[in-house]
């Protein structure tokens, strides 16, 4: 991979790039309705974007259920980038970004054919397949085993 760079964004200058990613992504790709893509959970969220060779390819968001439980949601690779392990390098980001708060549990919404990617990471499958915008999904969740 060339260059790749993953960033906590600024909030609000960087909020178009992410926009933008999650737009061509979820709207367009996968007929999201905007509605429901930007619920307005934005704001009290950490963002990630990925840079490829100084592009803005990749975004995700963190958002703090409780002091407990943070859920990864919005992982978005542009089409273009896909194939070179961006989405994956984006989670171990967000993951670093979450266990750095000792926050010992994460949940994912997975869309069902992206699971592997989550399974390679140790999450866990949850319950029961679900439709969320139109889409399969399943609920997985990781434990940190923290040493501290």
């Amino acid at each position: 991979m060339s260059n790749l760079v993953i960033k906590v964004a600024e909030l609000p200058q960087d909020f178009p790039v992410i926009q933008a990613i999650r737009k061509s992504v979820f709207q367009e790709e996968q007929g999201v309705d905007p509605a429901l893509e930007f619920d307005g959970k934005d704001e009290i969220s950490t963002h990630l974007i990925a840079y490829l060779n100084g592009e803005v390819v990749g975004t995700t968001r963190i958002r703090y259920l409780d002091e407990k439980t943070a859920k990864i949601e919005r992982l978005a690779v542009l089409p273009t980038a896909r194939g070179q392990g961006i989405g994956k390098k984006i989670m171990e980001n967000a993951l670093q970004v979450i266990a750095n708060k000792n926050i010992p549990e994460v949940m994912v919404h997975a869309q069902e054919y992206i699971k592997d990617l989550y399974k390679k990471l140790d999450f866990v499958e949850e319950g029961e397949i679900f439709e969320e915008a139109s889409i399969p999904h399943i609920t997985m969740r990781k434990i940190f085993s923290h040493s501290k």
